[in-house]
C-alpha cells in the first residue's frame, strides 16, 4: 500500500471510520494468523491473539507514528500479544499440544517439508518469529527489525543464528537449495 494511501486511511480511521481501519488491517489478517500460529502453535490461541491485537490496534491507533508502516506496527502488537499468551501460567499448564497439526502436515507435506516444519517448531519462539517474518511473509529485513523491536544488525544476526540452528535438524539436508 502506498504511503499516501496508508496515511489517508490512518487519518480516516482516527476520525472513527471503521471501514478505513478495516481496509488497513484486513489485508494483514491472514498473515497475522499465520504468524500467531507460528508463535503459539495453537489455532484457537492464535485466533484469540489476532482478535486481541486488532482490538488493541484500533484503540491505540493514535500511537502509530507518522510515516511508520502500519503493517510493522500491527505485527509488532500481534507478536507482543502472542508473547503474553506464552508467558501466562495457564499456557504451560493446560496446553493441549498440536498433534492434529502434525497429523495434517504428515498428510499434506512431503517428508522434506515436514522435516523443515519440525526443525522450525523446535526453535525458540524469537527465532521462529524472525524466520517466519523474513522467509514466509517475505518482509524486508528492516521491517523484520521493526516488528521484533531490534536494530537492523540485531535482526540480521538473529535470522542468521536461527537458520544455522535449523541445519542440524534437517537430517543432513541443506535448508536452501
Amino acid at each position: 500500500m502506498p504511503d499516501d494511501a496508508q496515511a489517508d486511511l490512518v487519518s480516516d480511521a482516527l476520525a472513527g471510520d471503521e471501514a478505513a481501519f478495516t481496509a488497513l488491517v484486513g489485508p494483514l489478517l491472514a498473515h497475522g494468523y499465520q504468524l500467531a500460529i507460528a508463535i503459539l502453535r495453537d489455532p484457537q490461541e492464535a485466533q484469540d491473539a489476532l482478535q486481541d491485537a486488532s482490538f488493541t490496534a484500533w484503540r491505540q491507533l493514535r500511537q502509530l507514528r507518522d510515516g511508520s508502516s502500519f503493517r510493522s506496527w500491527f505485527l509488532r502488537i500481534l507478536v507482543n500479544k502472542c508473547k503474553v499468551v506464552r508467558r501466562s501460567r495457564w499456557w504451560s499448564v493446560v496446553r493441549v499440544g498440536d498433534t492434529d497439526l502434525i497429523k495434517q502436515e504428515a498428510k499434506d507435506d512431503s517428508i522434506r517439508d515436514l522435516d523443515l516444519h519440525r526443525a522450525i517448531r523446535r526453535l525458540r519462539s524469537d527465532d521462529r518469529i524472525a524466520i517466519f517474518l523474513y522467509f514466509y511473509l517475505d518482509l524486508p529485513l528492516d521491517e523484520v527489525a521493526q516488528v521484533l523491536g531490534l536494530s537492523g544488525a540485531a535482526a540480521r544476526s538473529r535470522l542468521y543464528r536461527a537458520v544455522r540452528k535449523l541445519r542440524p535438524g534437517l537430517q543432513g539436508q541443506e535448508v536452501f537449495q
